[in-house]
């Protein structure tokens, strides 16, 4: 391959050579899938038909839950269909929109995430302001922020990443196409541009790190000042959760994309890679719904409204409910 106009496809990772494994990681990548699917799914549905949740926190809970579906989408299922059917191929123009897909949902929901920090702040720091500073109005506009933030970070860094002659190789050590694995197949000097994605997307990742960091250390100052056991515990309770999330979040993108050269490894680079693109999307709706409690009862009511009609039994109360009446 001579240049990168040449290259039609690229071969991703292979977890496996025998038939046997190739099925069991396919059954396992759609395990996590399904309850991925299921798990956002059913917040986004909670949310949706409980008006008691629909306030500004529950409201970016439900775009966090949108764009975890989206990323996990981006890649398991073409990673899923490789070991179904015994391939590795995924052609240029595909692996181009998954880079752009997957940076889209990645990078939109780390704003997002950013605009979360700040609800939380103002809601536990500034409860009086909040309905002013957080209205419906202000909501849509920074939840359509971090959107459009996330597409035009995308569409610079897949821009940038496929504008390079691309010829040493067309194998990618990862189960999906990502910049790192793209650029190390680049035959031309690409120091300066990696070094301007580099910094760009450090720019960005910091900025929005240091402006977390300071929220949360001015919400627990101001939780740890509340005289109300039950009042810090609710506190907490809604905080805490996106502190873990973005701690895992932050953590593994940031190896991924950041470290050296001289310390990747096939094996590193998947094990980051799983814990930063397949990971939070699975685990994000357990995370939320255990320390959450009126997201627990919003979910319980709605999975007893549905048992409760699937039987034809009233909906009014509890012993309706469990048509004991």
């Amino acid at each position: 391959m001579s240049n990168g106009s040449f290259m039609t496809e690229f071969l991703l990772l292979a977890f496996a050579d025998t038939r046997e494994l190739q099925l069991l990681h396919f059954w396992l990548f759609l395990g996590i899938y399904l309850a991925a699917l299921l798990g956002n799914g059913i917040i986004i549905t909670a949310i949706a038909c409980n008006h008691h949740l629909h306030t500004p926190m529950y409201f970016f809970l439900l775009n966090l839950s949108l764009l975890d579906l989206g990323c996990i989408s981006t890649t398991l299922p073409k990673s899923m269909a490789n070991s179904l059917w015994d391939t590795r191929a995924i052609s240029y123009g595909g692996c181009a929109l998954q880079v752009f897909m997957f940076l889209f949902f990645l990078s939109s929901e780390y704003f997002l995430l950013t605009v979360m920090a700040y609800d939380r702040y103002v809601a536990i720091c500034k409860p009086l302001h909040y309905g002013t500073l957080l209205g419906s109005r202000a909501c849509v506009h920074m939840a359509a922020a971090a959107w459009g933030s996330g597409f035009l970070n995308a569409l610079l860094n897949t821009a940038n990443t496929f504008s390079l002659p691309l010829c040493k190789d067309n194998a990618l050590y990862q189960f999906f196409c990502e910049v790192p694995q793209i650029l190390r197949l680049s035959c031309s000097d690409t120091y300066l541009s990696e070094v301007g994605l580099i910094a760009f997307i450090a720019f960005l990742v910091f900025g929005c790190f240091v402006f977390m960091v300071l929220s949360y250390v001015q919400i627990f100052r101001v939780v740890l000042r509340i005289p109300s056991e039950q009042g810090r515990h609710k506190a907490f309770s809604t905080c805490l959760p996106h502190v873990v999330v973005v701690s895992l979040f932050i953590s593994t993108a940031m190896v991924a994309y950041l470290k050296p050269p001289s310390i990747s490894s096939p094996l590193l680079n998947l094990m980051v890679s799983f814990l930063y693109s397949v990971v939070p999307p699975a685990v994000n709706p357990l995370i939320y719904s255990m320390r959450n409690q009126e997201l627990k009862d919003a979910l319980s009511k709605l999975v007893t409204g549905r048992l409760s009609a699937a039987i034809g039994c009233p909906t009014s109360s509890a012993a309706d409910s469990l048509c004991m009446s």
